[in-house]
This record gives C-alpha cells, sequence and structure tokens, in this order.
C-alpha cells in the first residue's frame, strides 16, 4: 500500500481513536505516523495503544512510526479562593511563591524560578494570554503586577513568560519516567516540550541515547532566538503554533512558521507543522474553509507533515478528519501553482560530494520522467538530502534498519521499504529494481534512478547514482 502524495499525515490518538479497529481506520485513511501524547492517559493505557499500531504494522506490511509527546514543565498558579476572582484592568496584583490558598492580594505562584528570573516590564500570560498582567515591583517572595488585559483569574491556570527564560529543565521527573517507559516500549520518535535553548536538546538527546529521533517543540520564543542551534541538534522539528502564539503575537505567527519550514528543509530536517490545524472538525464532519486553507498553506510551504491533535483523538469525526486532511494535501500537490510554490523556497545546497550526488540524482530523474527515485540508506540521511528539493517523483527508500524505516514515515515524498543488506553495487541495482516493480512504483521498460553509498560504506557517504531499466 502506498501514498498517493508527499506531505505526511501525523494523528493524535486519544479515547476516540485508541482501539485496534480504530487505529487501522485511521491508518488506511492516511495516518502515517501516530502520536501518544503523555500528557494524558496512564502507562498501561499507552502499551495498549503501542501494542495495536505495531499489531497493525504487521498486518499491513507496512512501517508505522510512533511519535511519543512528552508533557514538561506546566507552570500554573495556584487554588483561588472561591474558585476564582475577576481582574480588573489597572488592579495592582500580589503574586507569592506559596502554594496556599489565595485571592488578590496573595496569588499562589509556586514556582521559584519565575522568581528567580523574571524583571519589572515584564509580562505574565495566564490562562493562554485571556488575562496579561506586567511586573511593576519584585518584593520578596512577592511579585506585584499591573492587570493589562482584564479577565476572571481561576484555580491552576496556566501561565506563559513570553519574555522570560526560565532556568528550568524541559524534562521533569514525569517526563524522565515516561521517556524511560516510552523507549522500553520502542517509540520511534520522542517530542520534546518546553525547549528554550540547544542545551535542552542535549540533555535530551543524552538521555535518549539514539534509541529514538528527537522532535524539538517549537512554541518558545526564546527558541527563536537560537533557532539554527536547536535545528541542527535535532532530528525533526515540531512547530508547535498553539501555544507559540500564545507568546507571540499572532500575526507574527505565519511568518514564523515559514521562516521555521525554510530553515528545516535547508538543514535537511524533517519538520512538523502543528496544532488546530482542522480544530472544527473536533466537533463538525466539516472544516471551515479558513482550516483548509491552513493546511494547504503549510504544504506550500513545504512542511514534511502535518498533525492532528484534538481531532483525532477527543473528536466526533476522527476518520473523517484524517480523510479530509488527506484530501486537501493530495488537492494542494497538484494544484498546477505547487511546483512553482515549493520550487520558488528552495534552499541552496551543501556544497558537499554526498549533497551534490543526491541533488543530482533527483534532477536526472525528473529530466528522464522516472517513475520514481530508488534510495539506499541506513540512516535517513540520504532520503533527506533528496526530500530537501522536494522532488516531482516519489521517493522509494531501502534500508535494512526496521526502526530507520519506520521515521522515514515522517520524511516528505518517501516510501520506506524493509531491505536485506546486499554485498555489491550490482546485488543493489538489481534489488532496486525488484521492489520498485513489486511495490507498484515502476513497470517493464520504465527507467528508474538509483542512489546509494557504497554497499560497506559509512552512514552518510552517498556517492553513487545509476540509471536502471526495469
Amino acid at each position: 500500500m502506498r501514498r498517493h502524495r508527499r506531505a505526511k499525515i501525523v494523528a493524535t490518538i486519544g479515547p476516540a481513536s485508541s482501539s485496534p479497529e480504530m487505529l487501522k481506520q485511521l491508518h488506511l485513511a492516511g495516518v502515517d505516523t501516530f502520536r501518544l501524547n503523555f500528557s494524558h492517559g496512564t502507562h498501561e493505557d499507552h502499551a495498549k495503544v503501542f501494542a495495536a499500531i505495531r499489531a497493525l504494522e504487521t498486518e499491513v506490511g507496512m512501517p508505522i512510526g510512533v511519535l511519543q509527546d512528552l508533557q514538561g514543565p506546566k507552570i500554573r498558579v495556584g487554588k483561588i479562593a472561591g474558585g476564582k476572582f475577576l481582574a480588573e484592568k489597572g488592579q495592582r496584583l500580589r503574586f507569592v511563591l506559596s502554594r496556599d490558598e489565595g485571592g488578590p492580594e496573595a496569588i499562589p505562584l509556586p514556582h521559584p524560578e519565575i522568581f528567580a528570573a523574571v524583571a519589572p516590564g515584564h509580562d505574565l500570560l495566564i490562562d493562554d494570554g485571556r488575562v496579561r498582567v506586567r511586573i511593576v515591583a519584585i518584593e520578596r517572595e512577592a511579585l506585584v503586577a499591573e492587570v493589562i488585559v482584564a479577565g476572571p483569574i481561576s484555580d491552576r491556570k496556566g501561565v506563559n513568560l513570553p519574555g522570560t527564560t526560565l532556568a528550568l529543565s524541559p524534562l521533569t521527573e514525569k517526563d524522565r519516567a515516561d521517556l524511560a517507559f516510552g523507549l522500553d516500549l520502542g517509540v520511534d520518535w520522542v517530542a520534546l516540550s518546553f525547549v528554550q535553548k540547544p542545551a535542552d536538546v542535549i540533555e535530551a538527546k543524552a538521555l535518549i541515547g539514539g534509541r529514538a529521533g528527537l522532535v524539538s517543540k517549537i512554541e518558545k520564543p526564546q527558541a527563536l532566538e537560537h533557532i539554527d542551534d536547536i535545528i541542527r541538534l535535532s532530528d525533526a522539528i515540531m512547530v508547535a503554533r498553539g501555544d507559540l502564539g500564545v507568546e507571540i503575537p499572532h500575526e507574527d505567527v505565519p511568518g514564523r512558521q515559514k521562516e521555521l519550514v525554510r530553515a528545516c528543509r535547508r538543514a535537511v530536517t524533517p519538520v512538523i507543522v502543528a496544532t488546530q490545524m482542522l480544530d472544527s472538525m473536533v466537533s463538525s464532519p466539516t472544516p471551515t474553509r479558513a482550516e483548509a486553507s491552513d493546511v494547504a498553506t503549510a504544504i506550500y510551504d513545504g512542511a514534511d507533515a502535518v498533525m492532528l491533535s484534538a481531532e483525532s483523538a477527543t473528536g466526533a469525526y476522527p476518520v473523517e478528519t484524517v480523510e479530509m486532511m488527506d484530501r486537501i494535501i493530495g488537492s494542494t500537490e497538484s494544484h498546477k501553482l505547487y511546483r512553482s510554490i515549493v520550487q520558488a523556497t528552495q534552499p541552496a545546497e551543501e556544497e558537499t560530494p554526498p549533497h551534490a550526488v543526491a541533488a543530482a540524482g533527483a534532477d536526472l530523474a525528473e529530466a528522464i520522467r522516472a517513475p520514481a527515485i530508488v534510495v539506499y540508506t541506513s540512516s535517513g540521511a540520504t532520503c533527506g538530502r533528496i526530500a530537501r528539493k522536494r522532488p516531482a517523483l516519489p521517493i522509494l527508500a531501502l534500508t535494512p534498519s526496521l526502526a530507520v524505516s519506520r521515521r522515514l514515515r515522517l520524511m516528505w515524498g518517501v516510501h520506506s521499504v524493509l531491505s536485506h543488506a546486499v554485498g555489491s553495487f550490482e546485488a543493489m541495482v538489481a534489488q532496486a529494481a525488484e521492489v520498485a516493480r513489486s511495490e507498484g512504483f515502476a513497470a517493464a521498460r520504465d527507467h528508474i534512478v538509483v542512489v546509494s553509498g557504497a554497499p560497506a560504506g559509512p552512514s552518510g557517504s552517498t556517492d553513487n547514482l545509476r540509471v536502471v531499466e526495469i
């Protein structure tokens, strides 16, 4: 079974979609990678879903990716007397370092990292920015703030600090336990929340130890200040527009999305665009026109994947939502302007032999109108170099690694197949022709382009290119 689109679909699993029957329907509808959100559910719940996905993978004979999304630190106010109060514009509030119940004169904020980092003029956004206050004075174990945007403040509402870098690890004790559990299960990707700086990525990768790919979620404006280093250190990037849109102006989010997608393409790092893509389909069988345009924009930008959250996890129409996203992607990629728009944002290629061979392979395959380009890869790097050019033909990836094959389910345009190891380039060519035919990519007398490294060469050593007649 092959997809006839290039961009991939990531879907979050939750109560509406966790049964084996529903997982199968979602995969057949178009899901390439399933997301397990560890902000919700127990380890037992996630283990059951993971086992069902792996059973489905065996049934359909096709690799399926699994992404574990860690919760990360959650900064919240404490308990409010009476459940809530109304903060009025211009009112002075006091936030105190306490876990006791409080009110306007002593709102509990049990996070010493905040008190150590904030300064007068910094803003606190409460309840996803519905209430905004500005620090005007710092007292001993108390922050005095003026209400800029009025609204109710109630128990346990989240707090965002857009202008403050917190001395806070993105990995809580819960995250560390969840990570160990997920790695033992065998997840393919780990998504890291609350990334602020390169050191956060390094810390997480040390714990992962190469057992899964690391997806850095860009949801903090501090991450944007170090974005090139964060992309370089990460195995993939998620543009988490919901949280990012709370901390930066809404009007800046579209431009930032385009910048991030372009930077990831330049670095050969897969990029996922996420959050509220078809949000109205949580309760409606059809999206709004604006949501359809939003998905299409991510595809025109050149994103490797787009993601569903509540739409597939708790919504009333999970299968219909995936089918709709699949149709929007397919329609966008077949539009007459798609190729020119994607090519216009093509980043410059690195001047190295592996990049040059991969680029030449993509250009040659398009020039001879090959039905596919076949890539041998042990790490996925060669596929990434070819996918960066967004060629107008599918990329058939052959790899002896099941883990790599699953991770490639997140990369633009790649159809991955588990292959057996071969000992010579001639054997590679023969196997490439056989698989291209059996997987439905080529027929007799078609010409395909085969790109690879030496059979026994190191990972990433792309140095062979050949045209093969089936």
